[in-house]
């Protein structure tokens, strides 16, 4: 090779030593430019050893202790030819409340939670649950019996018994009486308790150990920590709305010593608001209790639960819920509560 031939050569090397040195550094510099164009002060939430971990929604249901959740409302508080034998006691001129309270107070004590007094304005005015404390007078009253709960219907003689009660207290205030037909009443009242027996259903699901031995108290309080609940609370809680109603309860079985059998969670079907998403609830928490203890869901038959049975049990609920509402009855509703009392 002649020295011509070398130099030119060298001189090509150079030039293109030269060329890739120059693209290097445009795009360092090009890189340094978008850093600080998009630059964040803000540390990576993905990508930062030191973020606080993501945290799910939790879908745990608020629970309290049972004996915290006041006894549910007989209803209206108001009288309904439905579900009630109604007298109606009109007067000429106004009663005092205090003088029908003192009458009615006999008649509560014999019958209890059973009965209802309503006081009321002139015809076309509103009414209220007549109750202690409750002053002024009113010209229209109206006392009812309870026909028909979980406990059978009112007999003959208690509803002979409950007119000829309030007929004695009608008299006492000089308010005319009118009264349904006894017989008549009874015969609705039956017919009643018969068309929503079969609606008067419970869900229940049990939480259990895979070989039936029981959980240990430690394991089943961390499971309630790990799904949001307090386990320092009783045995027993309820599901609540945000209304204050109850949904579904909870209930840690007494066993021997530091052992639990089982946690059951039930579903009282006619006295359950929002029937669909409290099941769908009940489901949730069911499920994620039975993962955290590793544990299986069974019904009252010891019969595993699975994705289908579960689903076949959902199903099975909406007909019931129809025909509660289409006779007057919604689940969890005012006069529901009542009749399944």
């Amino acid at each position: 090779m002649s020295e011509l031939q070398l130099g030119l050569l060298i001189v090509g090397a150079l030039a293109v030593v030269g060329v890739v040195a120059y693209n290097r550094a445009q795009e360092r510099r090009a890189r340094r430019h978008a850093e600080r164009a998009f630059a964040s002060r803000h540390a990576d939430v993905l990508l930062s050893p030191d973020a606080s971990p993501r945290r799910e929604p939790s879908l745990a249901p608020p629970l309290v202790p049972r004996d915290d959740v006041p006894a549910a409302l007989a209803g209206e508080d108001l009288p309904n030819e439905r579900l009630d034998y109604v007298v109606a006691l009109d007067a000429q001129s106004p009663i005092a409340a205090a003088l029908m309270l003192e009458g009615w107070r006999d008649i509560e004590r014999r019958f209890g939670r059973r009965v209802l007094l309503a006081a009321g304005e002139e015809v076309g005015g509103g009414w209220q649950r007549a109750v202690p404390g409750l002053s002024g007078a009113r010209p229209r009253w109206r006392c009812a019996l309870q026909l028909v709960s979980r406990s059978g219907v009112v007999s003959e003689a208690e509803l002979i018994e409950f007119r000829s009660a309030v007929e004695t207290l009608a008299a006492r205030t000089g308010a005319a009486v009118v009264a349904p037909e006894m017989r008549d009443a009874l015969e609705q009242a039956r017919a009643l308790d018969q068309a929503c027996a079969e609606a008067d259903i419970q869900v229940a699901f049990h939480v259990v150990t895979q070989d039936g031995t029981g959980f240990e108290l430690p394991a089943v309080r961390q499971a309630f920590r790990a799904n949001g609940l307090d386990e320092q609370a009783p045995r027993h809680w309820a599901h609540i709305d945000a209304e204050g109603r109850v949904r579904f309860d909870v209930t840690a079985e007494a066993g021997e010593g530091e052992r639990i059998p089982r946690l059951t969670l039930t579903l009282d079907v006619p006295r359950t608001p929002e029937l669909r998403r409290s099941y769908e609830s009940m489901v949730v928490l069911a499920r994620d209790l039975a993962a955290t203890l590793n544990g299986r869901l069974q019904d009252d038959n010891a019969r595993g639960l699975d994705e289908h049975a579960l689903s076949a049990i959902a199903a099975q609920l909406e007909p019931v819920r129809a025909d509660l509402e289409r006779r007057g009855f919604a689940p969890g509703g005012a006069l529901a509560l009542r009749l399944f009392s």
